[in-house]
């Protein structure tokens, strides 16, 4: 965990759950498992404040529990996970996706699950409902079938999945640790130390039997200043649907394989043509089962089962497959590769091989934007190439002599290119010295992913600056708004909604515009800087486990 890390985490804590939770986020993020004595003495904050950011971490999965390092009897230690964090910056693209493939039903289920970080399926279908049927024209409302219906298919297709089971979860902290040792002494120490994952048991994807009968409520205006008391009063309703204990999770694993399913098909596109990524789409989804998320490429399809399983809407013939085919594996980015000849041929996705290749592009782009197509035509080479002289750079690169030793010696000084000695003593005399240069993709990629979090985290510090220095705006814009809308209920006259506008003066309105214009800029460039953080993310972690 890098500095950069840890300043992103703490801004993003900042931002969604406020400066108390963002201390000791970053205190666990800096010092690693703490008990609450420790955090409390070391943070300087009040135990009732201490408890209620360790719920909140805890709600939304951002931070662990598990018993003491010294064994049996010691204080449970909470540590908090930076990946977690971290996710919370893509949190409007899992929303989207999700109304993408089911609509305005799953965006609110997702929505819903991300802001809360779990709830039983019962509470999140009626919310919804009630969400759903207050944006209906009037006299229609959303049945609570229709929206346990689209929770089922998140469900199915594994974006939902069961947190796994505390054994310890309503335990004091004093108690939990007595009650681990379930199992004898020694073993049972490692076990608890890591908490439990989803997939470790066998329910992870089961939809329990619940008794949802009824639609959704119309909030009547008047109520809006008791939303959080009747949210209160949802949860000690006596009424049982029959999942009581059963509580959700958004799956983030399962949403970024789809991004990275995304991320290849729209590749292929960009670089052949469309029908070439349907085909391509078609062999990820009839994979997507077979295939362990680790994979480094697919399991064998045959050219038959593929021709079968393309949708007749696209059209494609047989022979016409098997041209599409050989040109996929003919070319030099290597996205489908050929596996046998049984059934017309075998063919496999390479997920990493795609990966380095997509990341490679975008270190390539990162050095043509910041130095040039010039160097970047040298960075390619020696990508290409692996080791070469200066000399050898010159000629291959057709740039003059010293134009090419300013450009490496400006690429080497920002680490983006390595020099390595290869000398022909033991003497490493200059004169019997090879000098190579060379490109180490991982490396520069791990460089230039810590580059794009201190991007990100300028990015919301600066949107949190815009925020701060016009939050009495905002407050007024806020309140006119609220008044406008209630006159509206009420029938109001012209007249007064006109007044009410003018509340707001003409230079005022000039700021306002101006303000939503720059947090709109800066939102798009943290969305644009993010699909770089996962598609390096990605290939980081696909080489770590293919190695």
């Amino acid at each position: 965990m890098t500095a950069q890390e840890v300043r992103l985490c703490g801004l993003l804590l900042r931002e969604h759950f406020g400066e108390v939770v963002e201390k000791v986020g970053t205190h666990l993020l800096k010092c690693g498992a703490q008990n609450l004595r420790t955090i409390i003495h070391e943070t300087g904050l009040s135990v009732d404040l201490v408890k209620k950011s360790l719920c909140v971490l805890v709600q939304h999965g951002a931070s662990t529990f598990s018993s003491g390092r010294k064994g049996p009897g010691s204080p449970t230690e909470y540590h908090t996970s930076c990946d977690r964090i971290l996710r919370i910056l893509r949190y409007p693209r899992y929303i989207y996706t999700a109304k993408t493939l089911y609509g305005d039903t799953g965006e609110l289920i997702i929505e819903e699950l991300l802001q809360r970080g779990h709830t039983t399926m019962s509470s999140t279908v009626k919310t919804v409902a009630d969400r759903l049927t207050q944006n209906m024209a009037e006299g229609l409302t959303m049945d609570y079938s229709e929206v346990s219906s689209t929770f089922s298919k998140l469900v199915e297709t594994h974006f939902l999945q069961r947190c796994p089971p505390l054994p310890r979860v309503g335990n004091k902290d004093s108690s939990a640790p007595s009650e681990t040792p379930a199992t004898p002494g020694t073993p049972a120490a490692p076990v608890n130390t890591a908490p439990p994952t989803p997939e470790s048991f066998p329910e992870c994807y089961k939809v329990p039997s619940v008794t949802l009968i009824g639609r959704g409520k119309r909030q009547l205006a008047s109520e809006d200043g008791e939303e959080q008391r009747s949210a209160k009063r949802a949860k000690m309703d006596p009424q049982t649907h029959g999942d009581e204990g059963i509580y959700w999770q958004v799956n983030f694993e399962r949403f970024h394989l789809h991004f990275r399913d995304q991320t290849i098909i729209s590749a292929v596109a960009n670089k052949l043509d469309q029908t070439s990524s349907e085909i391509v789409r078609t062999m990820l989804r009839m994979s997507e089962v077979t295939t362990s998320p680790m994979a480094t490429c697919t399991k064998p399809l045959s050219a038959n089962e593929i021709f079968r399983s393309l949708p007749p809407s696209y059209n494609i013939l047989r022979p016409i497959l098997d041209q599409y085919l050989t040109l996929l594996v003919d070319d030099p980015m290597e996205f489908v590769g050929k596996a046998g000849e049984s059934g017309g041929g075998m063919f496999v996705v390479n997920l990493h091989r795609a990966l380095a290749n997509l990341a490679r592009a975008t270190l390539e782009s990162v050095v043509q934007e910041r130095f040039g197509s010039r160097s970047a035509r040298i960075f390619r080479l020696l990508l290409r190439k692996r080791h070469l002289e200066q000399k050898q750079v010159e000629d291959f690169a057709m740039i003059p002599a010293k134009e090419a030793k300013d450009m490496l010696y400006t690429l080497l000084s920002q680490n983006l290119v390595q020099l390595q000695e290869i000398p022909k003593t033991p003497d490493y005399a200059p004169s019997r010295t090879f000098y190579l240069y060379t490109v180490n993709q991982l490396p520069t990629a791990r460089m230039l992913l810590q580059s794009c979090y201190k991007t990100v985290a300028n990015l919301v510090e600066r949107r949190l600056f815009e925020t701060k220095e016009s939050k009495r705006l905002l407050e007024k814009s806020q309140r006119i708004e609220a008044i406008l809308a209630s006159l509206q209920v009420s029938g109001a006259e012209p007249e007064q909604l006109t007044e009410v506008e003018e509340m707001i003066t003409a230079p005022e309105k000039q700021q306002l515009d101006t303000l939503r214009l720059h947090i709109n800029k800066l939102d798009s460039a943290e969305n644009q800087v993010d699909e770089t953080i996962f598609l390096l993310e990605s290939y980081i972690n696909s080489t770590n486990a293919s190695s």
